[in-house]
């Protein structure tokens, strides 16, 4: 191999491999538990199971990038134009002779490639998955079921797609050398992958959903737009090295409002590291960064507590009340922790992994809501019905 080559596709094939062989456990899993059960049944507990791998997924992602594997093996898919480390010893001892605590090291390598692997795995779950989808719709459509009770296997086409999505950008993070918008569209499009597997393994019946006010609706919608602008804000934060720019709590270097440089901090086309003149990020931007991720929390904690105010008065919404209290309050700790504590890695994964967790609550609370004006209530419905026969 070309060591100066940062695509290598040689190894591919044995990278597919390894994913698939390690799909095999889940996917033996699944089938065994659902082996009496029907199609919809396997594909249900199949969406769930990789609902769940992705969000581990996504916190070995975060655990990647806070120990600084990102580029742990500088080329992709493989290592050096291996499809493990262990083909790459000699050029891994080499670059870790030269700089000890740089990039790329044994232990760093093999971070980024066990991240590599899980994600193929999680790429080959949702591609059977999809097939699957497929299959039980054209049963569904053969056995002429009801519309409304038919899999759409659009779902599942949207989510392979967008894992494809989500392998480019990871390409792009090794190959752009950790360019601060690609590992934050990286992030954002993880917690994306969640969102959509979430829509697919927790989609209520029609019995479930419930009718609430369209201020409600609309303030569900809202918060949901400031969580994802505000996890936007703390990946850029952590993709730009901000976090320690502030080490105290509530003020940040002893002052209420600091030093700050907007313009080279929300520069978003630019290598890492480096300000929009090509000169060295100043601090003062770092500190932009980090304060704009604390003002965005405030406004987001807002939002949050006005609509557990508004779902506690809805008996059936109680518990999304109670998990978006129980969330907001581990991300105000692990985010001071982050802070305070001169960023922790078990409280700066924590809090990446408090964030995946409000996505999928809010993702769960859009899909069990639906707005309630212009639909009559069924009480309402049948009211006109039993007047009629009375007379």
């Amino acid at each position: 191999m070309d060591h100066g080559a940062l695509v290598n596709l040689e190894p591919l094939a044995r990278m597919a491999l390894l994913g698939g062989l390690i799909a095999l456990g889940p996917l033996v899993w699944v089938w065994a538990r659902t082996r009496s059960g029907d199609g919809r049944n396997r594909l249900r507990a199949l969406t769930l199971l990789t609902l769940f791998l992705t969000f581990d997924l996504v916190l070995f992602g975060a655990f990647t990038r806070l120990t600084d594997s990102g580029l742990g093996c500088p080329d992709w898919p493989g290592c050096y134009g291996s499809a493990s480390p262990l083909g790459a010893r000699d050029e891994i001892q080499a670059a870790q002779s030269a700089l000890p605590t740089g990039p790329v090291t044994h232990g760093k390598a093999w971070v980024e490639m066990v991240h590599r692997y899980l994600a193929t795995a999680v790429g080959v779950l949702i591609t059977v998955m999809t097939l699957l989808s497929w299959q039980q719709w054209r049963r569904d459509t053969r056995d002429s079921a009801e519309p409304a009770a038919r899999i759409s296997p659009w779902w599942a086409t949207a989510t392979l797609l967008w894992v494809c999505v989500q392998g480019a950008f990871g390409a792009f993070t090794v190959t752009l050398k950790l360019y601060p918008a690609i590992v934050t569209a990286h992030l954002l499009g993880g917690l994306a992958l969640l969102a959509l597997l979430a829509a697919q393994a927790w989609r209520p019946s029609a019995e479930r959903v419930v009718r609430v006010s369209a201020a409600l609706r609309r303030g569900v919608f809202v918060v949901s737009l400031l969580a994802v602008l505000q996890i936007a804000l703390g990946a850029w934060v952590s993709t730009n090295y901000a976090v320690l720019a502030c080490s105290d709590f509530p003020t940040c270097q002893g002052h209420w409002w600091p030093a700050m440089d907007f313009e080279h901090g929300f520069s978003i086309l630019r290598p890492l590291g480096v300000g929009k003149d090509g000169d060295w990020l100043p601090f003062a931007a770092l500190t932009a960064i980090h304060m704009t991720h604390r003002l965005g929390a405030l406004l987001l904690l807002t939002g949050l507590t006005w609509l557990v105010w508004r779902l506690a008065r809805e008996p059936a919404l109680r518990r999304f009340a109670a998990g978006l209290v129980g969330v907001a309050a581990w991300q105000v700790v692990t985010g001071v922790s982050n802070a305070v504590l001169d960023w922790p890695l078990l409280a700066a994964v924590a809090h990446t992994g408090g964030a995946a967790a409000l996505v999928l609550l809010l993702t769960a609370l859009v899909l069990r809501t639906a707005s309630a004006d212009g639909v009559a209530s069924p009480s309402r419905a049948a009211a006109p019905l039993a007047a009629q026969r009375a007379s």
